[in-house]
């Protein structure tokens, strides 16, 4: 079973300029490929990713000689993997067709796992030498590559690692069903409310302001050579979104990984969350509840833990069933938080009503 771990690095500025640099290989590599495999496309020449690696490596010291002057794995990496999945994905009709890459934009680039050496709080990097991490590597077992990006002003690397072993079963005879929400993060079929980081609302005053001082920056109209000050605010901006983001993923790790530690099976609804987001004024607090990324983690734990997780479907009214007797009303506006039932009387929250029919649906399926 494959994981990641993502730890923050520290690279001094002769470290940091050298990550710039491989992601600019990075993404012109992948630029050309894509550039390439297009017109071959067009002329009915054969062409895969092979291919076009062996032709860069056949050029690149006469016609891109700078892009020795960082690891061989970015450029071929991102030809190998980020080009041939774009195209992969696009064949296979999940996606469209490739797009370029522009500066700025996920800036990123891999390392395969024997062009880098792991020990205690640093790591060694091809033609860099160690750098500083934030903490050690968690995870135990064969580590298979290496991925350095940038969000904001600071740098990351995730760690793919193969864990050795059997998961961990999960204990016996305990089932919950979670309800989603936007008042609060989630509520479990016991009862149990847990609240969201809401970070739209919490930063949302700070953040409007700093797109209006950004917009009064010399540099914000099209066409017009941007000043010191306007690259200031644009990097706190950067900033702001990424402490939302972590405010989300914290909240959600935090979840998800309580409920795959606690309980054998988890129910949850499959949520539509594009429509839902197409609703503007709650669509900052969907985006807060983060629900398809907590779907994920979830899956994706749950096959460490042993846990079972369950997915009830969509158009399961668990809002508007009574827990108790089954009864199914006509009609539930989102301003009842109390769901009553007219059948048997019964009374209680309505999102943990929602929850205990997850429960039920889940422990049915």
């Amino acid at each position: 079973m494959m994981r990641a771990h993502k730890i923050r690095l520290y690279p001094n500025n002769r470290q940091a300029t050298y990550f710039s640099k491989a992601c600019g290989v990075a993404r012109f590599a992948y630029n050309w490929g894509l550039a390439e495999w297009k017109r071959r496309i067009e002329a009915g020449e054969p062409v895969n990713e092979g291919m076009l690696r062996k032709l860069l490596n056949a050029i690149k010291r006469e016609q891109f000689p700078w892009m020795n002057e960082v690891t061989k794995c970015a450029p071929q990496l991102a030809i190998k993997d980020d080009l041939n999945n774009a195209f992969k994905n696009f064949y296979e009709k999940r996606a469209g067709f490739p797009r370029f890459h522009k500066k700025g934009v996920h800036d990123s680039f891999a390392i395969s796992n024997d062009h880098f050496k792991v020990e205690g709080f640093a790591v060694q990097i091809p033609k860099l030498g160690w750098v500083r991490l934030a903490e050690r590597l968690r995870l135990e077992g064969k580590i298979m590559s290496a991925t350095i990006s940038r969000r904001a002003d600071r740098w990351y690397i995730s760690i793919q690692v193969e864990l050795a072993g059997n998961p961990a079963r999960a204990r016996e005879n305990q089932a919950v069903g979670v309800d989603f929400g936007v008042r609060s993060l989630a509520t479990l079929s016991d009862g149990t409310v847990i609240g969201g980081s809401k970070a739209s609302r919490r930063y949302g005053a700070k953040l409007r302001r700093l797109n209006r001082e950004l917009s009064r920056r010399r540099g914000a109209r099209k066409g017009e050579k941007q000043s010191s000050n306007f690259k200031k605010t644009k990097k706190k901006i950067a900033r702001l979104y990424a402490k939302m983001a972590d405010a989300r993923a914290d909240e959600t790790h935090k979840l998800t990984t309580m409920l795959v530690r606690n309980y054998s099976l988890v129910g949850i609804e499959d949520l539509d969350v594009k429509g839902m987001m197409a609703n503007r004024r709650l669509a900052g607090a969907i985006a807060d509840a983060a629900f398809s990324e907590a779907r994920r983690q979830l899956e994706y734990k749950s096959e460490a833990s042993g846990t079972r997780v369950v997915v009830v479907d969509r158009w399961f009214p668990s809002s508007k069933t009574c827990s108790r007797c089954g009864a199914v009303k006509e009609a539930l506006e989102l301003s009842e938080r109390t769901f009553r039932c007219e059948a048997c009387g019964f009374a209680c929250d309505r999102d943990v009503n929602a929850a205990i029919n997850i429960k039920h649906r889940a422990l049915g399926a």
